[in-house]
């Protein structure tokens, strides 16, 4: 007797986490099928050698979609590196910031923070501007004038924690660096303006353990050590990301997270993440019982709206409430508190109508 299968629809929560965040059902589904057999190959995507012409046109694929979404030319490199963003906050100061150099750093969350204080072991470090003495509740004014003599000037362009967001390419007259970990291709931007753009991909791009770095060729000549090759952004790029065993399926996701961005396209993505934001915003500023953590609206985050509750007791109440929605994922963070819900690219907008819904309905029963 021949049997066959057929796919279930998922059950699926809807997921607000921070990171990992939730992933489209369909690339999901890809992905699943690669696990079993990864293009005809006879072989699991899980299997698949990182010097073999399949893997190779993986990378050569996703470094053309992210050229192509950025809308940049060859004289950008794009590299897949293991590590996350916190190798990323080595690396930068590792290649550019030599022992007598001073980079300058925008202080608006923990991860600026953090990124920053790496930055130290390697050089002097300038902080232009800060809010922390605020708690990051909003951004500070971006300088206007910039030492000259600075290697580069590094900014988180989004707050996961605070939920601050920079809305605009700032203007700067030394190398810009940007950490886009959480907002990138959430909407339109100018990627020229950058000496190089990195992302960590488990927001917008994928699951952890790999980094996107999009660098300008010309910052090759910036690099101030002599480094070990895997530390070192040239040498990296000689060898196509590929110095050691790579992350195969991390990039793979990667690609079918570009391909879907690409689909979409980020004028329809970004006008669905301000439909979103503005969804949920409203629902805050009109209640009487939630209260926005960023209250200057020019400085509000698309991708992480946070809030409190007036009264402690309700956090609780309302996150129960949520879990038994099977909404997960919007408990504060540890140094905030309260809620954080995020609103990553691949969330749609009836799961945040679900969200607010029963925020109007919970606030019914006060």
């Amino acid at each position: 007797m021949q049997m066959t299968t057929q796919k279930q629809t998922m059950n699926r929560k809807i997921n607000f986490n921070a990171g990992p965040t939730s992933l489209p059902e369909e690339v999901l589904r890809e992905a699943a099928d690669a696990v079993l057999e990864y293009n005809n190959t006879g072989v699991s995507i899980l299997e698949l050698p990182h010097r073999e012409k399949e893997f190779l046109a993986i990378v050569e694929e996703s470094k053309a979609l992210v050229k192509e979404l950025c809308e940049i030319g060859d004289d950008y490199e794009v590299l897949w590196l293991h590590g996350g963003g916190r190798l990323q906050f080595c690396m930068i100061p590792m290649n550019f910031l030599g022992h007598t150099d001073a980079a300058g750093y925008i202080d608006t969350d923990h991860w600026a923070e953090v990124a920053l204080e790496y930055a130290t072991h390697f050089g002097e470090v300038q902080i232009l501007a800060t809010s922390k003495q605020e708690n990051y509740r909003r951004l500070p004014e971006f300088p206007t004038h910039i030492p000259h003599g600075l290697a580069y000037v590094h900014y988180t362009t989004n707050s996961t924690i605070a939920g601050t967001q920079w809305h605009h390419t700032p203007v700067c007259n030394v190398p810009l660096i940007a950490d886009m970990s959480s907002d990138i291709f959430c909407s339109k931007r100018d990627y020229s303006k950058y000496a190089m753009v990195y992302a960590a991909v488990q927001k917008n791009l994928g699951t952890p353990g790999v980094a996107l770095v999009i660098l300008r060729k010309d910052m090759f000549n910036h690099i101030k050590r002599e480094l070990p090759p895997m530390l070192n952004y040239h040498e990296q790029a000689k060898e196509n990301s590929i110095l050691n065993t790579a992350n195969v399926f991390g990039i793979y996701l990667s690609l079918l997270m570009l391909r879907w961005t690409k689909q979409k396209g980020i004028d329809a993505i970004e006008k669905e993440n301000r439909q979103k934001a503005k969804l949920l915003y409203d629902v805050i500023d009109g209640s009487s019982i939630f209260t926005p953590h960023v209250t200057t609206e020019a400085h509000r985050s698309l991708m992480n709206v946070c809030f409190t509750a007036n009264n402690p007791q309700h956090e609780k109440q309302f996150i129960d409430l949520c879990t038994q929605n099977n909404i997960i994922g919007i408990k504060g963070h540890r140094s905030v508190g309260g809620f954080r819900v995020s609103l990553y690219n691949s969330i749609s907008a009836d799961a945040v109508k679900v969200l607010v819904g029963l925020m109007k309905e919970f606030e019914k029963g006060f």
